[in-house]
């Protein structure tokens, strides 16, 4: 990477943390933006300054922007948007929708994703393979992380206002939601 690095966002999606790198050339008018630090974007040339640029990030290929806006004379603002909402809106709604866990097995860091609208699993950027089961006291989706026997029960809170609470258990043990 050049010298005209101007902003870097890392950005939780269900299949992993990416890091997200753009080069803004002022005089050259060139372009480049970086996924997780490999080259994914380069305009060469670029005569007007200020735009967007629209990409996809991550297994998931979610659709991300930057717009560079002229803040005055020669200076920029550089704003990333994600699925059409800025960023910080994007992760505070993306909160509401997923629970993740962290969690260390055999020595492999895991990150777990529950997407919970479709109840898709996620470890480490795989999207697992799963097995839904309806319980006495609501569901379980069972997959397995190596050969450790997984589920993530989902049931009722009893309050409306706190909705269903989704509790991940790795070989019966229940490991606390992060983030």
């Amino acid at each position: 990477m050049s010298g005209d690095l101007v902003a870097v966002w890392d950005v939780a999606l269900s299949d992993g943390v990416h890091r997200i790198e753009f080069e803004h050339g002022t005089t050259t008018g060139k372009r480049v933006i970086y996924i997780d630090g490999k080259e994914a974007i380069r305009r060469d040339w670029m005569f007007k300054l200020v735009g967007k640029e629209t990409f996809h990030v991550g297994g998931t290929n979610t659709k991300a922007t930057i717009n560079i806006d002229a803040v005055s004379g020669f200076t920029y603002e550089y704003t990333l948007e994600i699925n059409g909402q800025s960023l910080k809106n994007y992760m505070e709604n993306r909160s509401k929708v997923t629970s993740t866990w962290l969690l260390n097995l055999d020595g492999i860091d895991c990150r777990v994703v529950l997407e919970k609208d479709s109840m898709d699993i996620w470890c480490n950027g795989q999207k697992m393979e799963t097995a839904g089961e309806f319980v006495d006291d609501g569901t379980e989706t069972h997959f397995t992380l190596g050969d450790h026997d997984c589920f993530i029960k989902a049931m009722s809170s009893g309050k409306r206002r706190d909705g269903i609470i989704h509790t991940l258990l790795v070989d019966g043990m229940e490991i606390s939601e992060s983030e």
